[in-house]
């Protein structure tokens, strides 16, 4: 088996799923406006986030959970110039880890609260 997709329930998918398109360059593989606004994001690879709105069911909150307790971790190539140019977009900074082995980990939360984390590993997590 394999991962198909990770979901997110937002408040507002629409605007959620606008911004990772943008400022993450990922692109919408599937839309489904009704009932709940869903939209399927996937990478340049084969990882797909859906990001929807179930009403019924409680949205987190995002802002309020440690980020060490849930976070989207995205591979960067720079992550010092990626962090500053996606907090110009309206995200925030929370912490950099310099871990001994040369890698660079940045948190940072979307503008909806949602923390995520810009890699660059010595090491790669897998191998291509």
């Amino acid at each position: 088996m394999r991962i198909e997709h990770l979901a997110f329930n937002v408040a507002d998918p629409v605007a959620v799923a606008d911004w990772y398109v943008r400022h993450f360059g990922l692109r919408i593989v599937r839309h489904l406006p009704e009932p709940n606004q869903t939209h399927f994001l996937a990478d340049e690879g084969s990882t797909v986030l859906e990001i929807y709105c179930n009403p019924p069911d409680q949205v987190p909150d995002y802002a309020s959970m440690d980020p060490l307790q849930f976070h989207l971790a995205f591979a960067s190539e720079d992550p010092t110039a990626d962090a500053a140019r996606l907090v110009n977009a309206g995200a925030s900074h929370v912490a950099e880890v310099r871990p001994g082995d040369g890698s660079l980990l940045l948190m940072l939360r979307d503008p909806w609260g949602i923390a995520f984390q810009l890699c660059r590993r010595s090491e790669p997590l897998l191998r291509g």
